[in-house]
C-alpha cells in the first residue's frame, strides 16, 4: 500500500537522542548488544540496567539486521538496535549493509505501528562511514520505506554536530 495522506514529517535535530520523547530511538550498536561508546555507551547508561538485562536475551545482532527492545529509563518506548557496518573503502558490501539498518529499522516500526522514530547517523563515528554517503543512504532508504508505511508520522535524525546536521539538510533540500 502507498501512502496516500499527509507527507512525513522530517526534522534534523542537533542533540542528545536519549532526551527524545518519540516512540522509538535507533540505537548505533555493535554486534553484542551489550553496550559501548558512543550513542551506544549513553542509550544503555540512560535506560538503566534493566536493558543490558534484556539485551542479554537477543544473542547479538549481525550486522545490518535490527532488534527492538523496550526503553526502561529513556523518554521512548522502545529502542530499535542496528548494527551498522565498519567502514573498509566501500569494498565489503557496506553500502548494502548500511542500507538494510535502516530498511530493517523501518521495517521493526512498521509492525509495532509506530508513529515517531529518532536516527543517530549509524555507523559515522567510530565505523569511520564517510559522512555525505551515509546521510545519502539514510535519507534514500528512510523516504523509501515511509511510502509504504501510513502510520509513521515523523522521522528525526539526530546529528552529534553542526556539520553532520548540514549533511543532513542539503541532502534534505
Amino acid at each position: 500500500m502507498v501512502r496516500k495522506e499527509m507527507p512525513v514529517q522530517i526534522d534534523i535535530v542537533e542533540g542528545d537522542i536519549t532526551r527524545l520523547k518519540v516512540n522509538a530511538i535507533v540505537n548505533a550498536a555493535n554486534n553484542s548488544l551489550l553496550g559501548g561508546g558512543g550513542v551506544d555507551g549513553a542509550i544503555h547508561r540512560v535506560a538503566g540496567p534493566q536493558l543490558l538485562d534484556e539485551c542479554r536475551t537477543l544473542n547479538g545482532c549481525k550486522t545490518g539486521e535490527a532488534k527492538i527492545t523496550a526503553a526502561y529509563q529513556l523518554p521512548c518506548r522502545y529502542v530499535i538496535h542496528t548494527v551498522g557496518p565498519v567502514w573498509h573503502g566501500g569494498e565489503r558490501n557496506e553500502a548494502q549493509l548500511l542500507a538494510s539498518c535502516y530498511r530493517n529499522v523501518m521495517r521493526l516500526a512498521q509492525q509495532h505501528q509506530l508513529q515517531s522514530i529518532a536516527f543517530p547517523a549509524i555507523s559515522c563515528g567510530v565505523y569511520g562511514y564517510p559522512m555525505l554517503q551515509a546521510v545519502d543512504i539514510a535519507v534514500t532508504e528512510v523516504k523509501k520505506s515511509v511510502l509504504h508505511n501510513e502510520v509513521i508520522e515523523q522521522i528525526q535524525f539526530v546529528c552529534f554536530d553542526q556539520k553532520m546536521a548540514d549533511a543532513y539538510r542539503l541532502r534534505l533540500d
